[in-house]
């Protein structure tokens, strides 16, 4: 037992602190935020009386209406050489005051401006803390810190959901829930003192941008492809409940997805470092594909929890990793401009996958939104394939 522990804390200390900071807020983050997700769409559709149709509308608002900042908040942090955490403090902070406005909601268009201010937070601090991480980690590392990073951000989700079933088990109203997650959203202020400028940044300084290389380019309209078809976790929520767990089985269910999430993002990222990133990549994807037919043809609610689980297994192979990846064709100058371009991308994708899911969901069938998922995971796949011929067909021989 001692010598594993001990190889844990060990490479634990390896990574840099900025990593280990940002790691604890996002904890906390997460911890309010995933408290808080699961119950939403039940919140909409049950509390509100809200249908289907609204909460792809309400996560495809949400996510659109924050596509633009999420690539300006990267770029601008490159323009101020480099300068990072007024980006991530604001943006943090925008999502705890929408949990409050969230906590308050008496009809979906609440719940919407709620979403939108929250998705504008995530926009405003994504790239820069992504490029922040990027920025504050030897190359030989960055999988290993983008899925340590994943990993603490994930606990939070684990920990959040765990403590909404108790809240639910002891009859407490979806409401009562959402007021709960506010208070541990403003923690993270308080950990952030504990986050650096990386040494790259310049203070005080303008730099100019690198130019983003045509690899960058590639390796984004691969991901932005498979991201066509990733609508939002809400709907896998929306099918278990459909399938018929309770709220809190549901909840329960899905916090057993972040537990396998945060176990195997460390472990991945690090293995992304020593083999093959779109090996992972692709290896993640396939995972997501099984899961996703899965979703549509299940027969009842027990094949919710294999497949949660086996969920969990396809985020950790791709979330922390694909930022890693991202990172091995962004210059030294342009992180946050790449960052930002990735989120603003995969924020994009989720918008339309989602409004579409909403619409499947609605007027063909339930299943139809998982067999979109399962079509983008293909041609994902197919991306990741001819992207690795055409880099080895221009590798010096």
């Amino acid at each position: 037992m001692g010598n594993p522990l001990r190889r844990v804390l060990a490479a634990q200390q390896g990574l840099p602190q900025n990593v280990r900071a940002l790691s604890w807020v996002s904890f906390a983050n997460d911890f309010a935020s995933e408290l808080v997700y699961p119950i939403v769409p039940l919140f909409l559709t049950v509390t509100l009386g809200a249908p289907a149709t609204v909460l792809g509308v309400v996560e495809g608002i949400a996510e659109g209406m924050a596509v633009g900042l999420r690539g300006a908040a990267g770029w601008l942090s490159d323009r101020a050489g480099g300068e990072r955490k007024r980006w991530i403090i604001a943006g943090y902070g925008i999502s705890a005051v929408s949990r409050i406005v969230l906590a308050a909601a008496w009809a979906w268009g609440v719940v919407l401006l709620a979403r939108v201010a929250d998705r504008l937070g995530k926009a405003a601090r994504t790239a820069p803390r992504d490029a922040l991480i990027r920025d504050s980690t030897p190359p030989e590392l960055r999988g290993a810190a983008f899925g340590y990073h994943r990993a603490f951000d994930t606990a939070g989700a684990v920990a959040g959901p765990l403590l909404a079933v108790a809240l639910l088990a002891a009859g407490v109203s979806l409401r009562t829930v959402l007021i709960v997650a506010v208070a541990p959203g403003f923690l993270t202020l308080v950990l952030l003192r504990a986050v650096r400028e990386a040494r790259t940044a310049v203070p005080n300084g303008i730099a100019e941008p690198e130019r983003l290389p045509r690899a960058f380019w590639g390796a984004l309209s691969v991901w932005t492809l498979f991201s066509l078809g990733n609508s939002s976790d809400a709907f896998l929520i929306l099918r278990a409940h459909e399938l018929g767990l309770s709220t809190t089985l549901v909840v329960l269910a899905y916090a057993g997805y972040n537990v396998v999430y945060s176990g195997l993002s460390w472990p991945l990222g690090a293995l992304s470092d020593r083999v093959s990133r779109p090996l992972i990549l692709g290896s993640g994807l396939g995972v997501f594909a099984l899961v996703y037919a899965g979703f549509a043809v299940a027969p009842g609610s027990w094949a919710v929890w294999p497949l949660f689980a086996v969920y969990g297994a396809y985020i950790a192979a791709t979330d922390g990793v694909a930022r890693a990846w991202i990172g091995d064709y962004a210059p030294v100058r342009a992180g946050g401009t790449a960052y930002g371009l990735f989120s603003a991308a995969s924020g994009g994708a989720l918008l339309v996958a989602s409004v579409v899911a909403g619409v499947l969901w609605s007027h063909v069938d339930p299943s139809a939104p998982f067999w979109l998922g399962v079509a983008s995971a293909t041609a994902g796949l197919i991306g990741l394939a001819v992207f690795g011929f055409y880099r080895m067909r221009r590798a010096p021989t």
